[in-house]
């Protein structure tokens, strides 16, 4: 009995602390939850000249490319040292020589068969002359005047087939000898000495090398960015043609070559939208020690360079929102949501040409959520960490 009036106790005591424990305590006073603003980075607006690009890429290609052909048939005499996969040459170069012993007996007998034709024309001619004569007297026959008249005249068609045959023997005995059509390289040959060649049959493969070209494929909307001569105008000057520089790496080490747009194909990729402009670059195998050669069949990646723009402004692609809207921060820290006109969009950027000024700020930072007028916070300058 006597300890469970000593637990009363206790537990009495315990209850009576604690109830003066809460009066003595602090009271709180409940205060409105205050929303944090939240925290994003923005860019300041500053107008600029951009000089607009187009970026692809393409194969080296020869300007032109050509099968060597044999216009005589014979055996091969000669092949010149540079009738080598890879070999250079110049314009009326000799590459190959076929034997001309035939064709220089040819060119003997059409130059007899001429002399021949000449003397029977002088004969006919005089013949015909003197019929006239006698026809005039009235000392010969109509049929001895149409005989004289006659063989005169087929002197004369014999006399130009024997300048034909001369022509052309001539012209063979000069084909026994293949003359570089232009300054090139060869490509591939099928042909040696002591070969026998057909007229007609190609024997090498050769390019010039007084330029190159570069098929580079562009989208077609990009054209009113980059200043192009217009397919089929030939009256295009040396100032609407783009400038454009070719990048590719060549045994480690990236090298560049300046070239210039000279015209765009005529057809537009069905499938893939785009259109093909073509790059010239000159004497791309005239280079020094430190660089090498535009090769054909070299891959490059291709800036076309495009026209200038005045007051663009260019922003991270993050900054829009929607189609042709952005987020300006006003100076009560406030979100307004604005239309812009936007120009082009190129990878990671995007270039504004109206519906900014200069010196506002823009967004660029990611909102789940976002309303017209709503608060916002930026970092402090130098301590963005610490203010994320």
């Amino acid at each position: 009995m006597k300890q469970l009036i000593i637990a009363i106790i206790v537990v009495v005591f315990g209850v009576a602390n604690m109830v003066m424990l809460i009066k003595s305590g602090p009271k709180l006073d409940p205060h409105p939850v205050v929303p944090l603003a939240p925290l994003v980075r923005v860019v300041t607006v500053n107008p600029e000249t951009i000089q607009m690009t187009a970026t692809t890429h393409g194969t080296v290609a020869p300007r032109t490319e050509s099968e060597l052909t044999p216009e005589v048939s014979g055996r091969v005499l000669a092949v010149s040292p540079a009738m080598v996969s890879g070999g250079f040459f110049k314009k009326d170069d000799v590459l190959v020589t076929v034997e001309p012993l035939d064709y220089e007996l040819a060119l003997v007998q059409a130059k007899a068969s001429l002399a021949r034709a000449e003397s029977e024309l002088n004969i006919a001619r005089r013949a015909n002359s003197r019929q006239i004569d006698l026809s005039e007297k009235n000392l010969t026959s109509d049929s001895q005047s149409d005989d004289a008249l006659n063989r005169f005249r087929v002197a004369e068609a014999n006399l130009q087939e024997s300048r034909a045959r001369l022509a052309k023997a001539e012209r063979d005995l000069a084909r026994t000898q293949l003359l570089a059509p232009f300054d090139g390289r060869v490509r591939s040959k099928r042909v040696d000495v002591g070969q026998f060649v057909n007229r007609g049959n190609p024997i090498a493969t050769i390019y010039a090398t007084d330029y190159v070209e570069v098929r580079l494929p562009i989208k077609d909307e990009e054209l009113e960015f980059v200043k192009m001569p217009i397919a089929g105008n030939s009256n295009a000057s040396d100032k609407q043609l783009a400038a454009v520089k070719l990048n590719a790496s060549f045994g480690g080490d990236e090298y560049q070559w300046l070239g210039e747009v000279v015209r765009t194909e005529g057809e537009i990729d069905p499938q893939t939208r785009m259109v093909n402009v073509v790059a010239r670059v000159l004497s791309p195998y005239e280079t020094d020690n430190e660089k090498p050669p535009l090769s054909i069949g070299l891959f490059v990646s291709a800036e076309i360079q495009g026209q200038a723009f005045d007051n663009v402004i260019v922003l991270p692609r993050i900054a829009l929102r929607g189609k042709s809207q952005v987020y300006v921060v006003d100076a009560q820290n406030r979100l307004q949501f604005r239309d812009v006109v936007v120009l082009r969009e190129v990878e990671d950027q995007i270039y504004i040409k109206g519906g900014l000024e200069a010196g506002e700020r823009v967004c660029i930072s990611p909102l789940e959520t976002a309303l017209d007028g709503m608060m916002v916070r930026m970092p402090i300058p130098g301590n963005e960490v610490a203010n994320r």
